[in-house]
């Protein structure tokens, strides 16, 4: 018959208690200076949204199709990922909401491309378009630096 001391029951419970701690830290991310630099540019995304993006037209404008189904579709996978996912995943500290961003941020950044070629790109009268505002550059060049920055801190986990 075994007698299970005290010192081995705390032994025990000290044992499952580092056992939950190294499970919970597998699963968050510690993003450190680089969290700041990525609320910094999620903030610079959000403001972007408010500058012009489509003849004149602010980004937030494009959520309705003003600007066309392409950067509308960049309007809305950039403001998903780049603002309203890097804020949670920098809230949580979650790793899997981090790859998250890193695909979506990546995915943005080549609607992002599209999107500014599809303003420079002749219409069907053969005149080329009067290209992409200032808000739709910043966009897109705040995605490829949060796809950069994201999967740097998606990477680190692994």
């Amino acid at each position: 018959m075994w007698i299970v001391t005290e010192e081995q029951r705390a032994v025990q419970e000290l044992g499952e208690d580092v056992d939950s701690t190294v499970e919970q830290a597998a699963k968050t991310i510690e993003p450190g200076r680089t969290g700041f630099f990525v609320a910094v540019v999620s903030f610079v995304a959000l403001v972007a949204v408010l500058l012009p993006w489509v003849d004149g037209q602010p980004g937030w404008r494009m959520f309705f199709g003003d600007g066309g189904s392409i950067p509308m579709l960049f309007a809305y996978t950039a403001t998903f990922s780049g603002v309203l996912a890097s804020a949670a995943a920098l809230v949580t500290r979650r790793w899997w909401l981090a790859w998250v961003c890193t695909v979506g941020c990546w995915v943005s950044s080549v609607d992002g491309m599209l999107s500014l070629w599809s303003q420079q790109s002749s219409s069907v009268s053969g005149m080329p378009g009067q290209g992409p505002g200032i808000g739709m550059i910043i966009m897109w060049i705040c995605m490829v630096v949060l796809a950069a920055q994201w999967t740097r801190l998606a990477w680190s986990r692994t």
